[in-house]
């Protein structure tokens, strides 16, 4: 139980006896809250059967589970609660006090339930903290945990923090961002390979390497200071070998547990296959995806319970813009639905997004709320990623001309769309973090990336862009994930180039960041673009035209991807282009009378304000 001695929260207050009772999670709830009723976890030793008590609070019920450290108490939030430190008293089953433990009841902020989620009209941000920028390099190295810096090696620590991220919310805001999405910062004391984050030992706390709660909740007021929302990067599948259960798990259920290590075998289609055995479908749910990352079981009403309210503290604590939960279809799948709706229960106008990798749209549709079902499911996802049309995007800006347009692959791909519940509510993104980036992947043809940002900036969806994209990085030669997070250049004192001032970029870089910079404030300032509706034609001669409409705004977008100059005949578009006669490229400002033809300049991009 040592670790559970560590960093004791604010809210704990031992008596003078209490030398068994260790700390109680959450440490703190509000006032007002839909979910006024919550089941703290409080670690000790030998506390299972104690009872609790409270003059302040209305304790339901006190409960132990197989390990004798562990106690649950069930207590309600009165509407009336005062504001402050809330005692609960500890007793054995002879009535004599043990100790006492304190929990902070705090005042809700204004509004806070009818915060607004992201939405498609967001440009959202994804960052790895510790790949990014080295704010505080006092944190590099604490005392006590397993793993320290390494900046020489690329799957090492490499100092990047929350200190990083807050100093460079200006730099975010001059290139667009509304919404922040950073990969996990919550403690991951691992020996090794620990940076990336998901694989938690301490789903309260944030890792000390990148800062405190305190600096977690400062980045988030700072960032809405600047218009700029955060989303959490959440994990309810699975935690990290060193996190203190694992030591002494609450119950032998707590965790999936095999008698012997047994892997998930990611066959996803698995969970709707209707001729799937029993045996296969248990391995894809209760297998582990590594050893060091533990299955948990969401099946027990305990820790489903300590998940889902581990959640909405995070979302009222931080004042969150929206959740993207990890590995979305691998916890059970009943825990699915009761997690979201619990947090739109608390939250009706929130966001959640579930990564569900996979190239087929009917996976992934299927999580979303509105989709029709070929069960009785009811899901309350709000949020999908679109991994097709980013696999369809790639496939199709390389392609070789055959007997269609290789752009076809991208129409087919939206095509689909007519599975998803809500096609705006998308998450849409040229890579991510665990893929090669865009410029790689795209092997580094700067025609062919941006004619990739204004696909992704003009079609519907909610865009999500990895950092580094706006200056180009890359990862040639390469799918190590060390060298695809690679450090983004200025982060780090002494660092050559610095992207934050410019200052070493290639004028190709310093364009591509104005690119983008432009191609954001297009779509921030266009309803048409980042909400309206959707009218696209098949391509032909790889030339890709499709229109986005909003009430009385209309765009007309063309991607030509011949290295030719292309005459494109109007005549096919009318459905488009009715009523209007001259077309105004936005991005140089140029006018063009709307007659017959339109003439392409070769590997271009043109989004065309009709009037």
């Amino acid at each position: 139980m040592k670790k559970l001695l560590i960093g004791l929260a604010f809210a704990v207050n031992i008596g003078a006896q209490a030398q068994d009772l260790h700390k109680i999670e959450p440490e703190s709830w509000w006032v007002g809250m839909e979910m006024n009723t919550v089941e703290f976890m409080v670690y000790g030793k030998d506390i299972s059967e104690l009872a609790a008590e409270s003059t302040t609070l209305e304790v339901l019920k006190s409960e132990g589970l197989e390990s004798p450290n562990y106690l649950f108490v069930t207590a309600k939030v009165p509407a009336n609660a005062k504001v402050g430190d809330h005692a609960f008293v500890f007793r054995n089953t002879k009535g004599k006090r043990i100790g006492r433990l304190t929990v902070h009841i705090g005042a809700r902020e204004e509004g806070s339930a009818a915060r607004k989620g992201f939405s498609s009209a967001d440009f959202i941000y994804l960052l790895t903290p510790d790949r990014f920028r080295n704010g505080d390099p006092s944190n590099d190295r604490i005392k006590g945990m397993l793993e320290g810096p390494d900046r020489e090696l690329q799957g090492g620590r490499h100092g990047g923090d929350l200190a990083g991220v807050i100093q460079s919310l200006d730099y975010l805001k001059n290139l667009g961002v509304s919404s922040l999405w950073l990969n996990p910062v919550l403690e991951n004391d691992m020996p090794s390979y620990s940076y990336h984050g998901y694989a938690m030992t301490d789903l309260y706390a944030v890792d000390a390497r990148y800062g405190s709660n305190d600096l977690y909740k400062e980045l988030a007021d700072k960032a809405r200071e600047k218009g700029i929302g955060l989303i959490m990067d959440q994990v309810a599948n699975h935690i990290g070998s060193s996190h203190p259960w694992m030591a002494d798990l609450p119950s032998k259920d707590w965790v999936n547990q095999w008698p012997e290590f047994t892997q998930t075998n990611h066959m996803k289609v698995s969970r709707f296959d209707p001729h799937a055995s029993d045996v296969d479908r248990k391995q894809f749910t209760n297998g582990w995806f590594v050893e060091t990352m533990p299955d948990l079981n969401q099946g027990n009403e305990k820790l489903a319970r300590y998940l889902i309210q581990n959640s909405i503290w995070w979302v009222e604590y931080l004042g969150l813009h929206g959740i993207r939960m990890d590995t979305w279809p691998y916890p059970e799948k009943q825990f699915l639905a009761d997690w979201t709706k619990a947090i739109l229960d608390e939250y009706p106008n929130f966001n959640i997004v579930g990564e569900e990798w996979v190239s087929d749209p009917s996976l992934i549709s299927y999580w979303q709320a509105g989709t029709a079902k070929m069960d009785d499911y009811t899901t309350y996802l709000p949020s999908v990623m679109d991994f097709p049309l980013q696999s369809a995007l790639i496939e199709g800006l390389k392609g070789e001309s055959g007997w269609r347009s290789s752009m076809t692959k991208v129409y087919e791909s939206l095509a689909n769309d007519y599975m998803y519940g809500d096609v705006n509510n998308i998450m849409i993104f040229p890579d991510n973090h665990d893929m090669s980036r865009i410029y790689t992947q795209l092997d580094e043809d700067y025609d062919k990336w941006k004619m990739a940002m204004t696909f992704l900036f003009t079609t519907r969806g909610t865009l999500q862009l990895y950092y580094g994209t706006e200056i180009l990085m890359s990862n040639p030669g390469t799918e190590d994930h060390g060298i695809i997070r690679s450090d983004f250049p200025g982060g780090w004192e002494g660092d050559p180039v610095n992207a934050f001032t410019g200052e070493g970029l290639t004028a190709q870089q310093k364009e591509a960041f104005a690119y983008i910079q432009s191609l954001a404030h297009l779509r921030r300032e266009s309803c048409a673009l980042n909400m309206g509706t959707l009218l696209h034609y098949i391509p032909q001669n790889e030339v890709y035209v499709y229109f986005r409409s909003f009430e009385g705004e209309h765009k007309m977008v063309v991607l030509n991807r011949n290295t030719a100059e292309v005459t494109l005949d109007l005549g096919r578009f009318q459905q488009g282009l009715a009523g209007f006669s001259e077309a105004v490229e936005v991005l140089t400002g140029t006018a063009t009378a709307l007659e017959d033809t339109l003439t392409l300049a070769p590997m271009g991009a043109f989004v065309f304000d009709l009037k």
